[in-house]
């Protein structure tokens, strides 16, 4: 079982930085695919950013592409969403997951391991 846990949200203003990191527990992460959704008030939980188990491939969403990058330490068994020139539409609740499939799948049905969430707000 891996349990995730986000940290690093918080209240911000447009055009600023944040890194959120996820930490796991319980097994090693070094053979899971992990990614960063998020989901905002009344909206439909999105993919934001995926990464292969070595950190060679990634994927990240368009409306991010530029913006966000999303890496990982396997020593630490740690992922990070790093996040440059947030804009409000950013602000979310944001989740890390974890999946045993090898491709990264932007589809969160296939994610059957997920933190509780940090929230992430940009004001204007």
């Amino acid at each position: 079982q891996v349990q995730l846990v986000e940290s690093g949200g918080g209240l911000v203003q447009a055009g600023d930085s944040l890194r959120l990191s996820c930490a796991a527990s319980g097994r090693t992460l070094s053979t899971y695919t992990l990614a960063w959704f998020r989901q905002a008030p009344g909206k439909e939980r999105e993919f934001v950013a995926g990464i292969s188990s070595s950190g060679r491939w990634t994927h990240h969403a368009n409306s991010v592409k530029g913006r966000f990058t999303i890496s990982r330490d396997n020593a630490k068994n740690t992922v990070y969403l790093q996040m440059y020139s947030l804009k409000p539409e950013d602000t979310a609740v944001y989740y890390c997951a974890a999946s045993t499939y090898a491709t990264i799948i932007d589809d969160k049905s296939n994610y059957p391991y997920w933190g509780q969430g940090t929230q992430v707000t940009v004001s204007s």
